[in-house]
């Protein structure tokens, strides 16, 4: 069956339903816009494992999501959503990009959570914009950006607290919210939930257990995610 959406990680396919779609992950992994490329043999079953098990411990605690049910290692059925191209990133602390912007020291917490707004977008970089582009460029009304960041932040309340019981320092993370296609029309979490979008230190050593592994050459990726998994699935035991 041929996809109706491929993407950088996932495959999208249609189902009997035409409200439910499959999302198949990959094992490819890129970096810098797919400027630096890999294959790592279980990515994908490390990274359905990890969504699933976040995205039901969110939703256990209110957060609405586009998850369905679990196919198989690789596969989940979700609800079929329009993607908003308006990528939410919540920082913790100091790291990636944010680093190399402004010159901060990786590792500062800050004094409260930073929200960052970027437009989804492979051509462009997927660049920094703000509530007035979103208006501006018909992506997100003002109304919606202020829900994608209240939504953004419960997210990351949630997430800080359960990480740190794995042991777990949420640097930061990237979502993407999309519009279920019923009559209420509601925006829900969508994506994926994993060391592919989060940046995850070890809280006792400060050791990287998300993809800045394979950004910097640090080498034990898929040793990093399977660390990941376990302590996520010990946690929700």
């Amino acid at each position: 069956m041929e996809p109706l959406y491929e993407g950088k990680a996932k495959r999208l396919y249609a189902t009997d339903d035409p409200n439910v779609l499959r999302m198949e992950y990959k094992d490819e992994a890129t970096a810098f816009n797919a400027l630096k490329k890999a294959e790592f043999a279980n990515k994908g079953r490390l990274n359905t494992a990890i969504t699933l098990a976040i995205y039901r411990m969110l939703e256990a605690r209110g957060v609405e999501t586009h998850l369905v049910d679990k196919v198989d290692d690789i596969n989940l059925l979700v609800k079929k959503v329009d993607i908003l191209l308006v990528e939410v990133i919540v920082r913790n602390f100091a790291a990636g990009s944010f680093c190399k912007r402004v010159g901060v020291e990786e590792g500062t917490q800050f004094k409260q959570p930073i929200v960052e707004f970027s437009y989804k977008s492979d051509e462009y970089g997927d660049p920094l914009i703000n509530e007035d582009y979103a208006r501006e460029m018909g992506l997100a009304t003002p109304e919606e950006c202020a829900e994608l960041k209240r939504k953004a932040l419960v997210v990351n309340e949630v997430m800080v607290d359960f990480f740190q019981r794995c042991g777990l320092k949420l640097v930061d993370f990237k979502i993407e919210f999309g519009r279920t296609k019923d009559d209420e029309a509601k925006i829900v979490l969508a994506d994926e939930i994993s060391p592919d979008t989060c940046r995850l230190w070890d809280l006792e050593t400060g050791k990287k257990l998300d993809k800045d592994r394979f950004r910097q050459d640090l080498g034990d990726v898929m040793e990093a995610y399977e660390e990941v998994l376990k302590r996520v699935e010990k946690e929700l035991s």
